[in-house]
């Protein structure tokens, strides 16, 4: 559960929680709570609009990109900004992210078993991979198997 949903749950009225108690259960930051959220910046409209523009016609751009493209538009952002806008919208661009394939914690790693083996002859060792490939409307998948 997010910071802001697990924030909703907060009850300042409860008759026997303290709010500084509740945040501590909840695992929210107190300053979170007694602090009001600073209001909407009208400056912030324009490049938002033109963020979700272009999130709508392209969902792959990251900031970057949409950042250099908003500055042809003519609005003046840099790309903090535009994560920083992306982040308020809950915009993130779909493609891979870094570090895919990184373990999970817990899983087993298995031994390499043909560390010091003389592969001499065909047919003695397999070994077979497999990996998805983009398309347009989804993805494909390659199987590669080496004898």
């Amino acid at each position: 559960m997010s910071a802001p949903d697990r924030r909703g749950l907060l009850d300042r009225d409860h008759g026997e929680l303290s709010i500084r108690r509740q945040c501590t259960l909840l695992s929210v930051a107190r300053s979170g709570v007694y602090r009001a959220p600073r209001p909407a910046n009208d400056d912030d409209l324009a490049p938002m609009r033109g963020i979700d523009e272009l999130f709508m016609t392209w969902p792959f751009l990251g900031s970057r990109r949409m950042a250099t493209m908003l500055r042809a538009d003519g609005h003046g952002v840099n790309r903090k900004r535009v994560q920083r806008l992306m982040r308020k919208m809950g915009i993130v661009a779909m493609g891979p992210k870094p570090g895919t394939t990184m373990p999970a914690p817990g899983h087993k790693v298995f031994p390499y078993l043909l560390r010091g083996l003389a592969i001499e002859r065909p047919n003695q060792v397999w070994c077979a991979d497999i990996t998805y490939i983009p398309i347009g409307r989804g993805f494909l998948y390659l199987v590669a198997i080496m004898v």
